[in-house]
């Protein structure tokens, strides 16, 4: 999409600090952190939430991204979690779907 602000990160036209990279995926820390270690999984081609999302591989794609990250990162020994928001109603600020995945605290629930 023309205008969607993940669109051009996962092109280059906007900078991020990449974590992760591959032909189909783009891991990046996010600018507002909700936790100290943030990062969005975003897949390259443009979907503009979950629903629209028509390749199961994809998403297990972006999980096993997930899964790679956190090991990165060191937070797979003391947890993590992954969200997706889907949605105004469901926190979804950007239109393109996203994963967070956030860890190095502990995360209280529901989440607020």
């Amino acid at each position: 999409m023309e205008n969607c602000l993940f669109c051009k990160i996962a092109k280059g036209e906007i900078p991020s600090q990449k974590v992760y990279e591959d032909d189909a995926v783009l891991a990046f820390r996010d600018i507002s952190p909700a936790a100290p270690e943030h990062v969005l999984i975003i897949p390259k081609k443009h979907y503009d939430n979950i629903l629209q999302l028509d390749d199961n591989a994809l998403l297990g794609h972006m999980f096993e991204v997930a899964r790679q990250v956190a090991q990165t990162l060191g937070i797979d020994k003391t947890g993590f979690r992954i969200v997706i928001n889907t949605g105004k109603d469901g926190g979804q600020t950007v239109e393109h779907l996203h994963l967070h995945l956030l860890g190095a605290r502990e995360l209280g629930w529901p989440p607020g």
